[in-house]
């Protein structure tokens, strides 16, 4: 198995629909800068597809370039709903449908040419990931109203159209755990989703960095804080509550972000007390500064923009360049900040090391994508970096991958346990 591109996706969903034509509906909800199209697949399991009747669910795909399994793990619920199959659990009060944006950044997909890695080298070697600005999920927190990319404009659209009792984003990490980020609790969830992730071998990322400080009611279960100017923050620059993912709070309805490993390592699921978390994140944020100036360096002799003969997509992998390099002092400052934490288990500080750690390969990656279009000499100092800071990597956190059919297997699995204990609980009204 290898995961579908966008088009791959949208002529499975035509199949799907002409299967299923009372339950299952295919439908193009807009166009994205670059003229293609995102598509929306609609089933209802008890149908026909086209009634509206509550409880709607929205399930995102696609939203992060660089994590493509959630494009697969929509198509295996489609089917398994078309196929009259119930959510677990859902009653007869539970009438909704269930409605599939199959890629959500088919541009960024376009640019992440990776069908099916062997190894995190071969995962980098045609990696993307756009700037913050142009994810269609994080582009609220960080641009004006009137300049959001017309994905984001699509997506906040469907959330107000369909306004869903429950949202589901699916989004993936190349090394780590598996978690679960929700913009309101949802009872329940952690036992389910522990079990799940033990049966199929994947670890529970305890300590993710994604979700620094936020309330655990669970293991790997995180709940986004309320806001206010205390409120803690991940180390990222967007504001997670100005992202889609809290849009479909104004139609009272939750959203659940469920990540995958494509390689698991049981060193984020270490509970044991780290002996010194503030030691441990200065050495990170050297090590991230140290990596990151090389990566400068060469981008530095690179040079500005691309050149007219570089291809249509060197220009958003410099943006992509910058943006992710830009981010790096203020990450390494608030490591060895006054709010680094004292106190912190192995899990957490495992996290922080492997979220750095990509962020310097991720950038070096994609200026190597330039460099070798080009044929600049510092392509092969490049590639000397990638390699190696892919094997430290992988040799680091004793990476073994996870096939693509257990990641979806997994990531379908919460996705339906995350429906099921929503319904059971008392905020939850899809009558």
């Amino acid at each position: 198995m290898r995961y579908p591109t966008p088009r791959e996706l949208a002529q499975a969903a035509r199949a799907l629909a002409d299967e299923h034509p009372r339950r299952a509906r295919l439908r193009r909800v807009g166009t994205s800068r670059a003229g293609e199209p995102l598509w929306l697949l609609s089933v209802r399991p008890g149908g026909p597809a086209t009634v509206p009747d509550g409880g709607e669910v929205l399930v995102v795909a696609g939203a992060h370039a660089n994590e493509p399994v959630g494009g697969a793990t929509a198509l295996a619920l489609a089917r398994h709903l078309a196929a009259g199959h119930p959510a677990p659990g859902s009653g007869p009060r539970a009438g909704g449908g269930w409605h599939f944006l199959l890629c959500a950044d088919p541009d960024g997909a376009a640019l992440h040419r990776t069908p099916q890695p062997r190894s995190l080298l071969d995962y980098h070697r045609s990696f993307y990931r756009p700037p913050g600005p142009e994810q269609p999920e994080w582009a609220p927190s960080l641009l004006p109203a009137d300049r959001l990319p017309p994905e984001t404009r699509i997506l906040t659209g469907l959330i107000d159209e369909l306004r869903p009792v429950l949202q589901v984003s699916l989004h993936a990490t190349d090394l780590g755990g598996s978690w679960v980020q929700l913009t309101r609790d949802i009872p329940g969830l952690a036992e389910p989703f522990a079990k799940s992730a033990a049966e199929l071998r994947i670890p529970v990322e305890t300590g993710a960095s994604d979700a620094a400080g936020w309330p655990s009611p669970g293991p790997g279960i995180f709940v986004l804080p309320p806001a206010g100017p205390d409120a803690p923050r991940s180390f990222h620059p967007e504001d997670t509550r100005l992202s889609t993912w809290y849009r479909a709070h104004r139609h009272a309805g939750t959203t659940a972000v469920v990540e995958v490993p494509m390689w698991a390592s049981d060193l984020v699921d270490d509970p044991a007390p780290h002996p010194d978390p503030r030691g441990a994140l200065r050495a990170l944020a050297d090590r991230l500064a140290r990596d990151a100036a090389l990566v400068a360096a060469v981008r530095d002799r690179f040079g500005g923009p691309p050149a007219e003969d570089d291809g249509p997509g060197a220009a958003a992998l410099l943006r992509a360049v910058d943006w992710t390099l830009g981010l790096i002092p203020g990450i390494t400052a608030e490591w060895t900040g006054p709010a680094a934490p004292a106190d912190a288990t192995a899990a957490r500080i495992h996290s922080i090391d492997a979220f750095g750690r990509r962020l310097s390969l991720r950038a070096a990656s994609m200026l190597l994508r330039v460099l070798r279009g080009r044929g600049h000499p510092a392509g092969a100092e490049l590639d000397r970096l990638v390699t190696g800071w892919c094997t430290d990597f992988a040799a680091r956190f004793q990476a073994r991958p996870v096939p693509i059919p257990t990641q979806v297997e997994h990531q379908s699995r919460t996705v339906l346990f995350t429906y099921t204990h929503l319904l059971k609980s008392p905020r939850a009204d899809v009558g």
